[in-house]
């Protein structure tokens, strides 16, 4: 373990069934955790969740349940996208809403609500990772007609309006499933990291959390 600007500081990391350890031994924040010291650290990942609310999720919504994390934190990370994507309804929305019923407004109402919540935590935001024909389909979400890089593109200007520091994981994670060497080494299921994946992201995010 080396020194770091966040050793024995508080994480916490709010995402999908990728936070909570799907596929994997040993998540990102633990590897992180490992690399890092943290002081404590707080996993809020939840599998098959969204940013974007819909009529049936109970409230699980990452736009939603955001209030319910500890009120305390040094930093927060948030790694959501994929599922709005994968399954789900919401529309894309505009820049100006305010509601968590389209992606657009959910990441306005993330956003603004975790600066009001953690005013003095640095938060981040990491892109979704490439996926290959997870649930029978790939880059086009055919229910939708929605591209994956469609969800990208859009939370990264988000987090630019709001000067969040973003790091772009479907541009440098170095997995790509649809490369069958890559698939068989990282991502098995094609969504999914397993050890050797979590691994491989907590490599590519360390170094982006000493610069916040």
């Amino acid at each position: 373990m080396s020194t770091s600007k966040w050793t024995g500081k508080k994480a916490l990391f709010l995402g999908d069934s990728i936070t909570e350890g799907v596929g994997t031994t040993k998540t990102y924040h633990a590897v992180l955790n490992e690399m890092i010291g943290f002081g404590e650290v707080k996993h809020y990942g939840i599998s098959a969740t969204r940013i974007a609310s819909q009529p049936d999720d109970g409230g699980s919504a990452m736009s939603v349940r955001y209030a319910g994390m500890d009120d305390d934190a040094d930093l927060v990370v948030v790694f959501g996208g994929t599922n709005d994507f994968g399954h789900g309804s919401a529309p894309i929305g505009t820049r100006e809403d305010f509601t968590t019923d389209t992606f657009l407004g959910a990441l306005n109402v993330l956003m603004t609500g975790l600066i009001d919540k953690y005013a003095n935590a640095s938060i981040c935001f990491l892109t979704p990772l490439h996926r290959d024909f997870y649930d029978g389909y790939a880059e086009l979400n055919p229910a939708t007609g929605l591209r994956l890089e469609l969800f990208v593109e859009h939370l990264k200007e988000r987090a630019r309006y709001y000067a969040l520091p973003i790091l772009d994981l479907y541009a440098i994670s170095g997995m790509q499933p649809k490369l069958q060497i890559i698939k068989d080494r990282y991502m098995p299921d094609g969504l999914h990291p397993n050890d050797a994946g979590h691994q491989l992201m907590a490599q590519r995010i360390a170094p982006f959390l000493e610069t916040l």
